[in-house]
């Protein structure tokens, strides 16, 4: 045997960014300048696995195809059809025909649809998760055995690599900066933090052990880019290990935790609950009618001479199927992914684009938006809100509000702004914040895009605003121009050398020179570490004078007053006196090489000259504040969670009205450390008014929105970045952004707004409600419908009258015609106090005991009908004055008819043939005249079901008021509807090849004249009910809204 392996050195549990360099390489095993061995790198790679994310198998074709037949009403449904097809097959006696398969072969036709979309929904939703692996980089350059290899790819990576990332590059793997090759390294990790601006990063170690992500400023993580400069850096984490690889983690456990909809949940209910009542009346009809098929003879307790009717047994087995095809709303999940379609068209126009339909009624009963502030409270654009400029002497400033919040530089003006020409002093601030400054601003789709830092775009939009000497404006030079103002401060101010930003001395420098020839060094940055290194300070009129404590204080108050608005403020200095910069022309000048090493430019900033100070900030979207008092109507409570610091966040919520300006918030603001400290979390939550989450991490996301949903909350939760996609999986509604929200973020969603605007989602929570109102209105009206069905299937079987309703005509029914009604119930008018209601709770009931006793009277009413007129076409000459012996069918009494199966055992009972449209029925076996000629009845039988559950669409148009109050043409989709399915019933009635399918035949005008007479009191019957209703509840509503806002 060989000598074990030396254990390989990983990162786990060790804070590499809490320790020092040298303590790093030791821990990894390493040295910075000759990089690991290549026999190191593999045994490390055979350890610790290639630096790529997991891929998590998704259920297979076969567990998919499983799981679509889940649901209760399908299992019914399958059932059913195995069932009918037995029979079909029974029934043939080995002449197969089309026409007795047509019921399986509907029924199996609408779950193999069924479980299509189902199977094709669940496979786009784990897209996110390759979203993630789609940021990955491809190569890195690594130092291996003391050589570079420039382009390795980056899943070969292991713990203790060497990597130099470079400007541009997107960082490989979690890693601790070594040194910095430039004097700055900035990385864009927004997308992982959800910070806008990009991030200085440092190789001094951090002195917290439990920082969070934007406190680690001497690491890089997998998946951010790299926008300035160069740096030397060791691998600590690869592959799942990474902060990335935390996220990828917490997407798959979110896509597992999915739960199903409010409005799913209570059809699986009803589904259960239907599955109890067929079972039960399946077993009342085979016991109503077991005399029929099994008959015995008893000597004592035992039985004798047993007679079994395989015939008849058959008979009554179809009578269970077409109970169980009669119960269940085949045609709802076709309506209500209609409907649900038709309310994600309504939304897109309000620019919320719904990627997962479920969600658009989940909208409907959401309790708690958990939103982002930067992009969709605030605009995501830095403005510059306070200018402050230096008075006739050094003790007074000048204030100006600027107003805007945008980057387009004719949006708003600057208050109190002298006309005419502006001062000396003024344009020193205008010229030092045109030349020292790196970002630009263009017009660009409509609209006006920055690039480089927010900040310094927001400085360029106010030189814009400020205006030129003379009074001129950048458009009077160059209208097609964005920037004119800040072009014609760069000519007279022409920058020959850069003192790049660092953290140290919070500033950045621009050596100029000047139009007459001389050179200039202007500088911005923090207004306290700009007042320690300046002397002087320069008056209104130009005039420099020396910079006082009087001065130094009145400055810093203004400081103050700003920061406490939660301004972030930034100054503005300048030197003329350049000592061995006076003559510097370019890189060829002997100073030049003192501009090469950062550690010098503090010294060159010193004996400045303070011109003024500005405040920038992120400013509230102006509609936000009226979205959440439309919130707070609505009892919808907001709470804010961002990755932003506590003082700014908490400033944005009292301006947008999350707190009102004088509310103690104490309690009610938390850093996301803090509030994963407490040890009792729920009771936070349930306070009532909005909460704010400041610093937030992808788990404080994630645990606050798993707590919301433990209490019963329906939680919608916005985010854009990719820390934000577990949070968005494991929410009721995720709510990515169009415009600044990463893929990983927009597949991770249910929906995406187009506009990134919180008062969309208001707006979309409020076309939910309208459409939940609307779809319980269908699904009320479906179900009543199949009560009917079921009424009319069991009083048949209770009577012991022919059949009068076969299960392709049921389907028929419950398919198409009762579809284009249901769907047009979707287009109800939205009731115009829809936002002023508290949420309705996700366990509502969406049948109400009331409700149900209504149904139950109309389904009655149907059943009655429906076998009624089947009575009396077999029985009745005439009824209430209408002939129906136009036919010359043959007459039987009522008793004949309950006892059709007798019929053999008749004595000179004899039928005449009868016309039905241009076909004549005659009948060797007079026997055959309750089955084959039983189809003049069933069709009418069939036509006042039709007709009733037209006239029942109506009674749906409003859960409790009249049609007096609410006439049908308050919604005249429905009224098209009602003649689409007149129109398809017309069509089976009148199209001979479709009649014989459904086993049905033409009707006369009187026939008509009776459906209509039969099936209009349905409509009288609800009304008188409604009538019932307001008046037994007329009090009982304020009563229960008194409760609900005393709870």
């Amino acid at each position: 045997m060989g000598e074990a392996a030396p254990p390989v050195p990983d990162a786990d549990g060790f804070p590499a960014w809490a320790r020092s360099v040298a303590d790093c390489e030791a821990r990894l095993g390493v040295s910075a300048s000759r990089g690991l061995s290549s026999a190191d790198a593999a045994a490390r790679l055979r350890a610790h696995g290639p630096n790529e994310l997991a891929e998590h198998p998704g259920p297979s074709l076969l567990q998919l195809l499983a799981q679509q037949f889940e649901d209760t009403l399908v299992r019914i449904l399958l059932a059913a059809a195995a069932v009918s097809f037995i029979l079909a097959l029974f029934s043939s006696a080995g002449e197969v025909t089309l026409s007795a398969f047509v019921e399986p072969l509907v029924i199996f036709i609408i779950l193999v649809v069924n479980a299509a979309v189902g199977i094709w929904q669940e496979t786009n939703a784990e897209k996110a998760l390759e979203a993630l692996r789609e940021i990955q980089s491809d190569h890195a350059a690594v130092l291996r055995g003391g050589e570079w290899l420039p382009a390795l790819p980056a899943r070969d990576l292991v713990p203790g690599d060497v990597v130099q990332l470079r400007v541009g590059d997107k960082v490989p793997a979690d890693m601790r900066v070594v040194r910095l090759v430039t004097s700055t390294l900035r990385v864009e990790q927004g997308s992982l933090t959800g910070e806008t601006a990009s991030v200085n990063k440092t190789s001094h170690a951090v002195p917290v052990e439990d920082a969070d992500i934007q406190a680690k400023e001497c690491m890089v993580f997998a998946g951010t880019t790299v926008v300035n400069g160069s740096a030397l850096c060791i691998v600590v984490h690869t592959g799942m290990s990474t902060e990335i690889g935390k996220i990828h983690k917490q997407i798959h456990e979110a896509s597992q935790e999915d739960d199903d909809t409010p409005l799913k949940k209570k059809l699986n209910e009803f589904g259960e609950a239907l599955t109890k009542i067929i079972g039960l009346i399946c077993a009342l009809v085979w016991l109503i009618n077991v005399k029929y098929f099994l008959t015995f003879e008893l000597d004592g307790w035992v039985p004798r001479n047993i007679r079994f009717s395989f015939e008849k047994c058959t008979y009554y087995f179809e009578i269970a199927v077409a109970l169980a095809v009669a119960a269940i709303p085949e045609g709802l999940p076709a309506v209500i992914t209609t409907c649900l379609a038709l309310g994600t068209r309504k939304m897109a126009a309000k620019n919320a684009l719904v990627r997962k339909l479920p969600s658009v009624e989940t909208l409907g009963c959401t309790t708690v938006i958990c939103s982002d502030k930067t992009g969709t409270l605030t605009t995501n654009q830095m403005s510059v809100a306070k200018l402050v400029a230096i008075g006739d002497s050094s003790g007074e400033v000048r204030s100006f509000k600027v107003e805007g919040t945008t980057y387009d530089p004719q949006d708003g003006k600057i208050h109190n702004w002298p006309a005419g020409s502006i001062d000396v002093n003024l344009e020193t601030i205008a010229k030092v914040a045109a030349v020292c400054n790196d970002a630009s601003v263009a017009h660009s789709s409509h609209q006006y895009v920055a690039t480089g830092m927010p900040t310094e775009a927001a400085l360029k939009v106010l030189v814009e605003k400020m205006g030129l000497p003379g009074g001129k404006n950048g458009l009077s030079l160059n209208p097609s121009d964005t920037l004119g103002c800040c072009k014609w401060w760069n000519n007279v101010a022409k920058r020959i050398g850069t003192l790049e930003f660092d953290r140290m001395r919070k500033s950045m420098g621009v050596i100029v020179r000047t139009s007459s020839g001389n050179n200039a060094l202007l500088v911005k940055g923090a207004v306290e570490t700009l007042l320690e290194r300046s002397s002087h300070i320069q008056l209104k009129d130009g005039l420099v004078v020396p910079l006082d404590e009087k001065a130094k204080k009145i400055v810093l108050a203004s400081l103050h007053e700003m920061s406490t608005k939660a301004l972030r403020c930034l100054g503005f200095a300048y030197k003329e006196d350049l000592g061995e910069f006076a003559t510097y022309d370019g890189e060829n000048h002997p100073a030049h090489k003192l501009l090469l090493d950062p550690a010098n430019y503090a010294a060159i900033e010193t004996d400045l000259i303070f011109a003024g100070l500005v405040g920038l900030r992120d400013p509230p979207r102006e509609e936000v504040y009226d979205a959440i008092e439309d919130c707070r109507a609505a009892g919808i409570r907001v709470m804010v969670i961002t990755g932003d610091n506590k003082e700014t966040a908490e400033a944005i919520c009292r301006e947008i009205g999350v707190f009102s300006p004088d509310e103690d918030i104490t309690l009610k603001s938390l850093t996301g450390r803090e509030f994963m400290a407490l040890e009792d979390k729920k009771s936070l939550l349930r306070r009532k008014g909005g909460l704010l989450f400041s610093r937030a991490e992808p788990r404080h996301k994630q645990e606050i929105v798993r707590l919301l949903k433990e209490d019963g909350e329906v939680v919608a939760m916005t985010g854009d970045g990719v820390n934000d996609a577990p949070a968005l999986k494991l929410a009721d509604i995720g709510v990515a952004m169009g415009i600044t929200g990463t893929e990983v973020a927009k597949e991770a969603s249910d929906m995406v707004l187009a506009d990134d605007n919180f008062s969309t989602i208001v707006a979309a929570v409020g076309e939910g409600r309208s459409i939940y109102n609307n779809m319980k209105a269908f699904i009320r009206y479906m179900i009543s419908s199949n009560i009917g069905e079921v009424a009319s299937i069991f009083l048949t079987s209770a009577m012991g009258i022919p059949e009068g309703l076969i299960p392709v005509q049921l389907l028929w029914v419950n398919l198409v015609t009762d579809g284009p009604p249901a769907t047009a119930l979707g287009f109800n008018p939205p009731d115009k106090d829809i936002m002023k209601k508290p949420p309705r709770r996700s366990d509502d009931s969406l049948i109400t005991p009331w409700i149900l006793f209504r149904y139950l009277i109309i389904g009655l009413y149907v059943g009655i009908a429906t076998v009624g007129i089947f009575v009396i076409w077999y029985t009745h000459g005439s009824f209430m004055g209408i002939d129906l012996t136009g036919d010359g069918h043959t007459l039987v009494s009522y008793s004949q008819l309950s006892n059709w199966g007798q019929c053999s055992t008749w004595d000179n009972f004899t039928v005449t043939p009868f016309t039905a449209g241009t076909r004549t029925f005659t009948f060797d076996n007079p026997c055959e005249y309750f089955q084959a000629g039983k189809v003049k009845a069933t069709t009418l039988s069939l036509s006042v079901l039709v007709a009733i559950e037209m006239f029942n669409s109506l009674n749906a148009l409003s859960e409790d008021s009249s049609l007096l109050t609410m006439p049908p043409w308050v919604n005249p989709w429905l009224l098209v509807a009602m003649s689409v399915s007149f129109g398809l019933h017309f069509l089976i009635l009148y199209v001979p090849f479709l009649a014989t399918v459904f086993g049905i035949v033409p009707l006369s005008l009187n026939e008509w004249l009776l459906v209509l007479l039969v099936a209009l009191p349905v409509v009288l019957i609800d009304e008188v009910l409604k009538f019932v209703g307001r008046c037994t509840s007329s009090s009982g509503p304020k009563r229960r809204s008194r409760k609900q806002k005393g709870e």
